[in-house]
């Protein structure tokens, strides 16, 4: 039983990690709204830009919305790990431009995922130790 209980939970973190590979692409590509699609409706999300916290797909949609007007952002994954109450963590490579090109963040942070029955339920942003 044990063995099986694995399995599927190592089955869902890998799940889960295709889902946020394929998150980080569609926004370097800014696919919103299949980045939107892969989100519980009342998702929980960090205003990076602003400050604060965003509440529900249509919130983060209009805070992307300002910061792509004002800012051009990629961020990368580069590694994957699960903490010990199932929530994802990235190693994320952020780079930032203004949109005259001009370097503004080159850095690594960590986004920690809450992912539910296929869908993000919350994201924080943490630094790089």
């Amino acid at each position: 039983m044990v063995g099986s209980v694995l399995m599927v939970e190592a089955q869902s973190v890998s799940a889960d990690v295709t889902l946020l590979r394929r998150v980080y692409a569609a926004f370097n590509l800014r696919d919103i709204e299949q980045v939107l699609a892969s989100m519980s409706p009342d998702v929980d999300w960090p205003n990076g830009m602003e400050g604060g916290r965003v509440l529900g797909t249509a919130a983060v949609r209009d805070y992307w919305t300002r910061q792509f007007a004002v800012l051009d952002p990629r961020v990368d994954p580069e590694a994957f790990t699960t903490e010990p109450d199932g929530r994802i963590v990235v190693d994320v490579h952020q780079v930032v431009h203004d949109k005259s090109g001009r370097l503004l963040v080159d850095q690594m942070v960590k986004h920690v995922y809450k992912i539910r029955e296929g869908l993000i339920r919350s994201m924080e942003i943490r630094p790089h130790s």
